[in-house]
C-alpha cells in the first residue's frame, strides 16, 4: 500500500523531531513554516516546501499541525489560503497541539463538509521521544478516521490511545496538564514555605517522597528547588496557556474549577514577573520572593 503524503506545519522542537521521525520511516513530507532553519532541515532530507496552508493541503493526504494555540490552528484552517480551501476529499487533519475542544469540534465540522476528517491527538513526553517515535498520543475523532491514520501514529508514538469522539483528546490533555501543573505549583510553594519557615528543603523532600505524595512531578520540583536543576522542559508560558484553556473548557461545561483558577492565577503572576520562558518548577522563585499582601 502506498504511504500517504504528509503535510506538516509547526516545525518547532517537537514538530521538527516528529517530521524527522516520519522521514526516517520513508514518508514523503510537504512542509511550510516561519522557522527557515527547521524547514531547510526537512527539505535537505527530501521534503517539499510550499508557501501557503492551501498549497500544503492540496498536496497532502494527511495534514499534521503541531502549533502553539487554538488561534494559530484556526488561522491555518480558515481563509482563502487556508487548509479548508485546499483540503482533498478523504484527507485527514491531525492537530497534535493542545487546543480548546470547542474550537476543534468546530473545525472538524467544517472539514466534514469538505469530505475530510479530523483527529485531535495531543502529545505526551518530550522532543527526544518524538525523534525516536516514542511519544504518548491521545487521539480522538471518528473511529474509522482514527483507524485510517493509526499506522502513521504508530510510527510516531510508542503508546497511541484512542479516547473517543472529536475533542476528547484535547479534553484529556487539558485535564492531564491541569493535574500536572497544579501539582508543580503546589510542591514548589511547599518548598518556598519550608524555606521561609526554616525547614531544610532536602529534608522536606526526603520526608514527603517517602509517602504517597511522591511523584515524578515532585522530583522535578525538588531538582530545581533543592539542586538548582531545571529539567522539566515545559515553560511557565505554555502552562499558563494550557491552564487558561482548561478553565475555559470547564466554563463551557457550565461549572467552575476553582483549584484550576488558583493555579492559573499563580502562573499568570509568574508570567507577569518575567518568568514565562522558565520551566514550570522555576515558579519556586516567584513563591520564594512573594510578599504578604498589605
Amino acid at each position: 500500500m502506498t504511504k500517504p503524503v504528509i503535510g506538516f506545519i509547526g516545525l518547532g522542537l517537537m514538530g521538527g523531531n516528529m517530521a524527522e521521525c516520519l522521514q526516517k520511516n520513508d514518508f514523503d513530507l510537504v512542509v511550510m513554516g516561519r522557522n527557515k532553519d527547521a524547514v531547510g532541515a526537512t527539505v535537505a532530507r527530501g521534503a517539499t516546501e510550499v508557501s501557503t496552508p492551501r498549497e500544503l493541503a492540496a498536496a497532502s493526504d494527511i495534514v499534521m499541525l503541531c502549533v502553539t494555540t487554538s488561534d494559530v490552528v484556526e488561522s491555518l484552517i480558515y481563509g482563502d489560503d487556508g487548509i479548508l480551501a485546499g483540503i482533498k476529499d478523504g484527507a485527514v487533519v491531525i492537530d497534535f497541539g493542545t487546543s480548546i475542544p470547542a474550537s476543534t469540534q468546530k473545525i472538524g465540522a467544517a472539514l466534514a463538509e469538505k469530505g475530510a476528517g479530523m483527529i485531535d491527538a495531543p502529545l505526551g513526553r518530550t522532543p527526544a521521544h518524538a525523534k525516536d517515535g516514542l511519544l504518548n498520543i491521545m487521539a480522538a475523532g471518528d473511529k474509522d478516521t482514527f483507524e485510517k491514520v493509526k499506522p502513521v501514529l504508530d510510527v510516531q508514538g510508542e503508546n497511541v490511545f484512542y479516547v473517543g469522539a472529536l475533542g476528547a483528546g484535547h479534553t484529556t490533555k487539558l485535564i492531564n496538564n491541569f493535574m500536572g501543573m497544579t501539582t508543580v505549583c503546589a510542591m514548589s510553594q511547599a518548598f518556598a514555605v519550608a524555606d521561609r519557615a526554616g525547614v531544610d528543603r532536602q529534608q522536606l523532600f526526603d520526608i514527603m517522597s517517602a509517602g504517597p505524595s511522591n511523584s515524578p512531578f515532585m522530583n522535578f520540583c525538588k531538582n530545581y528547588a533543592v539542586d538548582g536543576v531545571s529539567d522539566l522542559g515545559f515553560s511557565i508560558a505554555n502552562a499558563t496557556k494550557d491552564i487558561g484553556y482548561f478553565v475555559k473548557m470547564v466554563e463551557d461545561l457550565g461549572t467552575r474549577a476553582q483549584i484550576a483558577e488558583g493555579t492559573s492565577a499563580n502562573l499568570q503572576a509568574a508570567l507577569a514577573a518575567g518568568q514565562g520562558d522558565g520551566n514550570v518548577p522555576e515558579i519556586f522563585d516567584y513563591f520564594l520572593n512573594l510578599q504578604e499582601r498589605s
